[in-house]
């Protein structure tokens, strides 16, 4: 199985989760290869990386934080995979608007990006406002989030039937510090019907 991570906004191809899940599969699960891509880039373009990687592989799953879990989304809903997500982003171009709004845009993201109101408008462009056969998702939530109002993913992703499975926790926080300890739940949702 090929495990896909895609990364939150301001993070990198580094990040504590993608290693966690890396280091987890090393150790428990030698069959399984994750790929760490950097999506500090305009969103098209990361929507072109994961697609492209999608395409060269099989078995694909992927795992997504945040923003990129918004990106895990738009893939999966567009191939047809498995996906969990980590506290996601579901209307990423408004929030990024709440934030910066129009004085801080453009916005230095990375020495290679700069968010700017166009990324905002093909974010829009990509979103599926109204998603269905969301029974491949696993979606991991926590009240305590506090970047992200997690009731819009609970909303979003509980609507259509088949729906997700959305576990919402108390408590926590956005980086969701407790991620390593659901490994081997999400693991086991990845790999079932691949």
């Amino acid at each position: 199985m090929n495990i896909v991570y895609l990364h939150g906004f301001q993070s990198n191809s580094a990040s504590i989760k993608g290693r966690q899940l890396q280091r987890y599969c090393q150790e428990h699960h030698a069959d399984y290869h994750v790929h760490l891509p950097d999506l500090n880039a305009p969103p098209l373009e990361v929507m072109q990386k994961i697609d492209d990687y999608m395409q060269q592989h099989s078995e694909v799953v992927l795992v997504g934080s945040s923003l990129g879990g918004f990106y895990a989304t738009c893939a999966a809903l567009k191939h047809g995979c498995r996906a969990v997500l980590i506290n996601p982003v579901v209307e990423p171009w408004t929030v990024f608007a709440e934030r910066f709004a129009e004085v801080d845009l453009p916005y230095q993201v990375h020495e290679n990006w700069c968010l700017d109101a166009q990324h905002l408008l093909d974010l829009k462009q990509l979103h599926h406002p109204t998603a269905h056969c969301l029974d491949k998702f696993l979606v991991l939530l926590q009240q305590g989030d506090e970047v992200l109002d997690y009731r819009d993913a609970q909303r979003y992703y509980s609507q259509g039937h088949p729906c997700a499975l959305v576990i919402t926790e108390t408590h926590g926080q956005h980086a969701m510090t407790n991620f390593a300890e659901k490994i081997p739940m999400l693991l086991t949702f990845l790999s079932q019907h691949v």
